[in-house]
């Protein structure tokens, strides 16, 4: 027997499933004796989510697989987690930010109606494990497969990345190093690409550094800083990077922005307050969660209609990190 529908309920109660939708989430304009019609219908007819998880969803961070970490304390993840349960709350949801790390077992029997995943890497045991199940998934960040009940939101990493390349070319940047990765996500994966096309077509050697999380102070980078034909600008993806770079710059002696330009992918305002403030490229994390939990809410509630993928704008914000005396903001 096929699942019961909110299309189904609305057929049955001759409303919209916008109507259904505000009747059982408690929200918007529908009189009394519609409500209750609605309510009676669904519950006659046996209709709620899928996955045996009522009005709960999941969320989970798989970027670092089976590595615990504290995501929630970097920015980009607290915005976007932030975002995504006032989305849900306003959708009539609950939503659970599972740990990282070994917790597959949670996952194994989470009553959730489906879950967002965000920064999953390829052949991620996660997404295994909540497709064995059949639950809708959202990917916050393209997945290396779609499914059937999925669909992503994502940046343009390549216009992401092409912009702050020329803004730091310029600025009179000739040789412009990228941090990335280790990682195996969508986002590393694809900025990497687009550096590499931009380098081949600009005629710049590539140079990609891996991110060392660990490395709080950025003395992996002083041996890159003070090499021969060192870069004389740093885009790094990830929020530690523009300090790290700031610290090794210190210790080598490189002045920022004359000697060394800087910037970096985070969401931290303090970057503003840094010494030089280091230049931002902001990935929306709220526009993210909001998109991503009103995509799972449409697949959890109409299973035949799947959501089309978002893609979310980026902002660079430009400070004096990476401009150059005499030279304008070209940003």
């Amino acid at each position: 027997m096929s699942r019961v529908t909110i299309a189904d309920v609305a057929r049955a109660a001759e409303v919209s499933t916008a109507t259904v939708s505000n009747v059982l989430n408690g929200t918007g304009r529908v009189s009394e004796p519609t409500r209750a019609r609605v309510k009676a219908v669904a519950g006659a007819l046996g209709y709620g989510p899928a996955g045996g998880g009522g009005r709960t969803l999941g969320l989970a961070v798989t970027a670092h697989g089976q590595s615990a970490w504290d995501f929630a304390s970097v920015p980009y993840f607290a915005r976007a987690i932030s975002a995504a349960t006032v989305a849900a709350h306003r959708r009539g949801y609950a939503l659970m930010a599972m740990p990282a790390g070994p917790a597959e077992h949670i996952w194994r029997t989470l009553p959730a109606a489906g879950v967002v995943v965000l920064d999953s890497p390829p052949s991620d045991p996660v997404v295994r494990l909540l497709r064995a199940r059949g639950l809708p998934l959202v990917f916050d960040g393209r997945p290396g497969d779609l499914r059937a009940r999925e669909t992503w939101v994502d940046n343009d990493h390549e216009a992401m990345t092409r912009h702050v390349l020329e803004h730091l070319a310029g600025q009179g940047a000739e040789r412009i190093a990228l941090i990335a990765g280790p990682t195996q996500e969508y986002y590393s994966r694809a900025s990497a690409t687009a550096y590499r096309r931009w380098c081949s077509r600009t005629g710049v050697r590539p140079c990609v550094v891996p991110f060392d999380a660990d490395d709080d102070t950025g003395r992996g980078l002083d041996a890159l800083l003070t090499g021969e034909d060192g870069p004389d600008a740093v885009f790094g993806l990830y929020d530690p990077c523009g300090r790290q770079v700031l610290e090794a710059a210190a210790r080598c002696g490189l002045s920022v922005p004359e000697h060394l330009m800087v910037v970096c992918g985070s969401e931290d305002p303090a970057y503003g307050r840094t010494v030089p403030p280091v230049s931002t490229v902001s990935l929306g994390p709220e526009q993210a969660g909001t998109a991503a939990v009103d995509a799972l809410v449409s697949l959890v509630e109409d299973p035949p209609r799947t959501p089309p993928p978002v893609v979310i704008g980026t902002r660079l914000e430009v400070r004096a990190s990476s401009i150059r005396r005499g030279r304008r903001d070209g940003a």
